[in-house]
């Protein structure tokens, strides 16, 4: 009985073993990207979906491999009071993520000199006065540590930008994320094995009519805080191939992503 029952899983085994494993990258479909969703992240990463943005979560690093976001209107002309309340993600556990707390907070000591970092959005939470979702952006998981110069400089210009285009009755996607192509300090109190970034890539999208518009940057920690975004201004194919990242897997034709022309975010 034990061989006939032995031989039968075998079997099954092997009917499944049959069965083919798609090639292709799953359908995943969500108001926050235009091209499809970004792929290239670990496998262990955790694919978050929320109302405000989609993010990629790193075990390794503790921080977000790429955001993304879509903007209206709607989103950016509100009139709504954003606290910055900081949350742990309530979707990721306490080993996947940096946390903050009353007592321990990751990011404590974190703005103090040398290191001088910032909690930084990556789906900014100014860009949001008119989402009830908007405390969602205050989650750890959609923070990154960001040198003050530039979280208050050229990265702040950027996402200023976003949201004057956007009062103008545009539609925007953005996709973000870090960089690591440097050593950094880690943060002087966290209890966990995180990564800081040494830059971050932000890419700007819009189709308008009928005509898709593409604008992308890196941008250093060790950003002077008065520089121009022109000085920052990248291909995409540079943001992928620096982050190891696709981005737009269902464009059928890239060459529309070579522009590197940011006039149309910057009138």
């Amino acid at each position: 009985m034990k061989r006939v029952n032995t031989i039968a899983v075998m079997l099954v085994l092997v009917a499944f073993s049959s069965i083919p494993v798609a090639a292709e990258p799953m359908e995943i479909h969500s108001k926050h990207w235009l091209y499809g969703y970004p792929i290239g992240t670990p496998v262990t990463n955790d694919l978050i979906i929320r109302d405000s943005y989609a993010l990629s979560s790193n075990d390794t690093t503790k921080l977000a491999d790429w955001v993304a976001y879509r903007l209206t209107p709607q989103e950016v002309m509100g009139k709504l009071d954003l606290n910055r309340v900081w949350r742990a993600d309530p979707w990721l556990g306490e080993d996947e993520t940096l946390e903050p707390g009353s007592s321990k907070d990751d990011y404590k000591d974190a703005s103090k000199e040398p290191l001088a970092f910032d909690r930084g959005h990556l789906a900014p939470l100014g860009s949001f006065k008119g989402s009830r979702s908007a405390s969602e952006v205050n989650y750890y998981s959609n923070i990154a540590p960001q040198a003050k110069n530039l979280n208050r400089g050229p990265w702040l210009k950027l996402e200023e930008a976003v949201r004057r285009h956007v009062k103008k009755g545009n539609t925007v996607w953005v996709l973000t994320g870090p960089l690591y192509e440097s050593e950094m300090d880690p943060l002087p109190k966290a209890d966990e094995d995180h990564k800081v970034p040494s830059g971050f890539w932000k890419v700007v999208m819009a189709l308008e009519a009928g005509e898709l518009r593409v604008a992308s940057f890196i941008m250093p920690q060790i950003a002077d805080r008065g520089a121009k975004l022109g000085s920052f201004k990248v291909p995409v194919n540079e943001v992928e191939s620096r982050s190891g990242i696709r981005l737009f897997i269902l464009l059928e034709d890239q060459n529309k992503l070579s522009s590197i022309n940011i006039d149309w975010l910057m009138k």
